[in-house]
């Protein structure tokens, strides 16, 4: 008798966990079902070592920007201004460096300032002025796009030095130099790809066992054993595939490192639990003691940082700053929130799902440019 019921209640469970997830596992399927889509209908050019480094560069800064956004959506606000902000940015990296030849790095840090401050002033006008976000950000659109257009004389302005453009052309150097598969190999893309897989096993099995510990563990023992055997495949098969080209682009480095702490102050921090709390009823927060309005102006602070950074990768790509940088970002940034599963409502919403929107917006546009539709 126990062994014909045994099997059903594990099947029970995996179902329940499978509906009560629902959400998290179509967006991953979906992004799946894309790339397979775009790697036959393209003949096989998607998943090529260098159309997916190009997919890397190509999506960087919308991964970037949406990482802040999904922060200000969550909270139950918007911002219009991100691709403004980003051009803006850009244009004033390439005067700083170009007519007036300050230093590279000096000219980031000082940018990144800069796209703090601007996300400071609309977040002020937000959180302790009460004007909707809406209002706030559509005037910084404006207002950034025409000073963009101001600060470059209509005209573009480069090239950049070659440090600056490392911040989105360049690779990690490879130390070892071997020759592997009928050409240069870089093995150590191979290597940090198996160090970071092995990570996220350790930490994902980590808070398995403290959940079990706790008697909260709800993911059955089978999902948690092929999720993490398709992470591993996962980024062991990109590592790969990275290897075989010139090996993983420093814009990607920066990118994941971005993930991981917004991930991690979302799941584990005072700060992100209080951005999700405002979301979901502001008033409720503010009783209980959270500082609703500084809470807001931080995470417009972070967007604008975060805006900045999309700009000088930006620009690092092109090796040029044109007015038209940034023109359009907002909606793939606010669309990729969205696809990811955010509410607009406030109070719903995953970093991992805002990267996965990103990413299949990403693939769409990619594998519709190789297939030449509507260019």
């Amino acid at each position: 008798m126990s062994d014909v019921s045994t099997p059903a209640v594990g099947g029970t469970d995996i179902m329940r966990f499978i509906k009560a997830n629902i959400r998290d596992t179509a967006l991953l399927l979906s992004l799946l079902a894309i790339m397979v889509f775009f790697q036959f209908t393209t003949g096989g050019v998607l998943f090529k070592p260098v159309n997916m480094t190009n997919l890397i560069l190509q999506n960087s800064y919308i991964v970037i920007m949406a990482l802040g956004m999904l922060l200000i959506i969550i909270a139950g606000h918007i911002d219009l201004s991100v691709g403004s902000v980003s051009g803006f940015v850009g244009s004033v990296a390439a005067i700083m460096m170009v007519p007036w030849k300050m230093d590279p790095f000096v000219t980031m840090a000082a940018c990144l300032a800069l796209g703090a401050a601007i996300g400071g002033v609309q977040g002020y006008f937000v959180a302790y002025h009460k004007i909707p976000a809406f209002i706030v950000t559509l005037a910084g659109m404006l207002i950034f796009k025409g000073l963009s257009l101001t600060v470059l004389g209509g005209a573009s302005v480069g090239p950049f030095p070659k440090e600056f453009q490392l911040l989105s052309s360049g690779f990690v150097p490879d130390i070892f130099s071997v020759q592997l598969f009928g050409g240069p190999f870089n093995l150590l893309a191979l290597l940090i790809g198996g160090g970071v897989t092995t990570l996220i096993i350790y930490f994902n099995t980590k808070e398995r066992h403290e959940q079990q510990a706790h008697g909260m563990a709800e993911e059955p023992h089978s999902i948690f054993l092929g999720r993490n055997i398709l992470i591993a495949a996962a980024f062991m098969g990109f590592s790969f595939l990275m290897a075989r080209y010139k090996g993983l682009p420093n814009v990607l480095i920066v990118m994941f490192a971005l993930i991981a702490l917004f991930v991690f102050i979302t799941t584990r921090t005072t700060f992100g639990r209080r951005v999700y709390a405002m979301g979901g009823n502001e008033k409720a927060s503010k009783r209980s003691g959270i500082n609703t309005e500084r809470m807001t102006f931080l995470i417009f602070v972070i967007m604008g940082a975060l805006a900045a950074l999309a700009g000088l990768i930006f620009a690092a790509r092109l090796n040029v700053a044109t007015p038209k940088a940034g023109l359009g970002f907002e909606l793939e940034v606010i669309a990729a929130c969205f696809i990811g599963g955010a509410a607009v409502t406030g109070g719903v919403g995953k970093i991992i799902g805002a990267v996965i929107g990103a990413f299949i917006i990403g693939v769409m546009n990619n594998g519709m440019s190789i297939m030449g539709v509507g260019i």
